[in-house]
């Protein structure tokens, strides 16, 4: 009966590990879930493990992504159909990654409960890193994100989320895997999981930064629908707006959403010859400072979904400018090959150019900026390289994003979460300023300390404080990228099939 029913044991445990990214409260039932999969997996022949983790990771990649379908089809003009296959093959391709570490767990195990019990955590581990790398990677929803509010969280400064991914992974098989070896062992590995977590949750996390002064913030929202954003007759009135809410917003940062101005230069002098300049001019002749997300360049030169700061300090020359480094594939970038699937959709200026991964801050009210731009903030590994020097490392991130493309979904709540892990990570608060939600600051320890409703146009005003140094995370990630990760896990692949070998 058990075996007739696996496959849609996995599939829902799948789509039930995926609820738990929005839910983060419930994170014991992440352990559930990945619990019940271990069950399935050391009692199955490899082939059969394989089919169990693909299963279970494409429900959980496709019923925690199935949003994408509203961008695709509503807003990207493809027909219905072609987008619910294009969101099913997406899952389908995802979950191989947890497919062949279930296989290669199945084929490797040796029935031993501690090396068992390590081997399951690295294997799911390379899953990750393959899932949040190859391809330019799809780390959405990486399993450390359910963690967020959970006692593992005090590890993000040091391992970050796919380390925090792998450790929730060992808690959750190791009662499992014990309970082969009889009652005691059971009782022994639950007793273990049991101290680890309280152990976690009443010590929490190392300080590794220090206040470096407050600043006074206003995050604008736009929420201007994804369907008129680029609508000529609705353009006028977004701008006026936008344009009233920034000379008017009362914090000494100001910050508006990506793309916040849709148009490019040559467009916007076309539309009001005098927009650009009128906001110029206000804030390097104030002791304001502001962060506004607008599309720059033109056909000849290529385009940059970029960020504009503008201060006293840029008075007397350019503005600061920040391009997008990681691209979104379709939206901003056409993966080779794949241009017929783009011509089936309409979402203009498909093809932009990519920034430099270490771009400096916007240096201006005694702190160190450091935007990102929408969905780059699922990267920490990126985002680390700005603190390879210390002194230069920033002091507040400021995302900057526009997923209105998703409508009113889950997608809204679980970037929001992705932000606060990265302010764990790096412990340095993180400002967001949205199109249509969510409008948020996020302190050092990833709380939300302010925040805006979802799809409400208005401006976030909050204080928050900057904080300066550099968690391990940040160091070994800005010195190594994922490397450290990846070799620890090869490393503990080889130790424990030799040590068992051995034995």
């Amino acid at each position: 009966m058990i075996g007739r029913l696996e496959l849609p044991l996995a599939a829902a445990l799948g789509a039930l590990h995926a609820q738990v990214f929005v839910h983060t409260g419930a994170w014991l039932v992440q352990l559930l879930c990945v619990a019940l999969l271990a069950w399935r997996v050391q009692e199955a022949a490899p082939r059969r493990a394989a089919l169990l983790g693909w299963v279970f990771g494409s429900a959980w990649v496709g019923t925690g992504t199935w949003w994408l379908f509203v961008s695709m089809h509503r807003y990207g003009g493809l027909p219905a159909p072609l987008a619910v296959i294009a969101v099913v093959l997406l899952a389908l391709a995802m979950g191989l990654y947890l497919g062949v570490a279930m296989g290669l767990f199945a084929r490797w195990r040796r029935g031993r409960t501690v090396p068992d019990a390590l081997l399951w955590a690295a294997l799911w581990l390379l899953a990750e890193l393959g899932r949040g790398v190859l391809f330019t990677g799809f780390p959405w929803l990486a399993s450390g994100y359910a963690q967020v509010d959970a006692p593992l969280a005090v590890l993000a400064p040091w391992v970050g989320v796919y380390g925090i991914g792998a450790a929730a992974a060992l808690l959750a098989a190791l009662p499992v895997l014990a309970a082969r070896a009889g009652p005691r062992a059971l009782a022994l590995a639950l007793a273990g999981v049991a101290v680890v977590l309280g152990l976690s949750a009443a010590s929490g996390p190392a300080a590794f930064t220090l206040g470096h002064g407050t600043l006074r913030v206003s995050l604008v929202q736009t929420n201007v629908a994804q369907d008129e954003k680029f609508a000529v007759e609705h353009l006028p009135g977004a701008l006026a707006w936008l344009r009233q809410a920034l000379m008017q917003a009362r914090g000494d940062l100001v910050v508006a959403p990506e793309t916040a101005i849709p148009l490019l230069p040559s467009q916007l002098k076309d539309f009001d010859p005098r927009y650009w300049d009128s906001l110029r001019d206000h804030f390097e002749h104030s002791p304001k400072s502001a962060l506004i997300g607008v599309p720059l360049g033109d056909f000849e030169n290529g385009y940059t979904n970029s960020v504009l700061g503008v201060s006293s300090h840029t008075a007397s020359g350019a503005p600061y400018r920040y391009d997008k480094v990681h691209l979104v594939p379709f939206g901003e970038f056409i993966p080779a090959g794949l241009r017929w699937f783009t011509n089936l959709m309409q979402i203009p200026l498909g093809d932009f150019d990519r920034g430099p991964l270490n771009a400096p801050s916007f240096n201006t009210l005694g702190q160190r900026l450091a935007p990102n731009i929408c969905y780059e903030d699922l990267f920490g590994e990126e985002l680390a390289q700005r603190f390879q020097e210390p002194t230069l490392a920033p002091t507040v991130f400021v995302n900057l994003s526009n997923i209105g493309w998703f409508g009113p979904t889950v997608a809204l709540p679980q970037h929001l979460n992705i932000s606060r892990m990265r302010a764990l990570e790096f412990q340095i608060p993180m400002l967001r300023s949205t199109n249509t939600g969510i409008t948020a600051v996020i302190d050092e320890q990833g709380r939300v300390t302010a925040q805006l409703p979802a799809f409400t146009r208005g401006t976030l005003d909050a204080t928050v404080q900057a904080r300066e140094g550099v968690t391990p995370f940040a160091w070994w990630a800005a010195h190594g990228g994922l490397w450290p990760l990846l070799l620890a896990a090869l490393g503990t692949i080889v130790l424990v099939l030799a040590r068992v070998r051995r034995a």
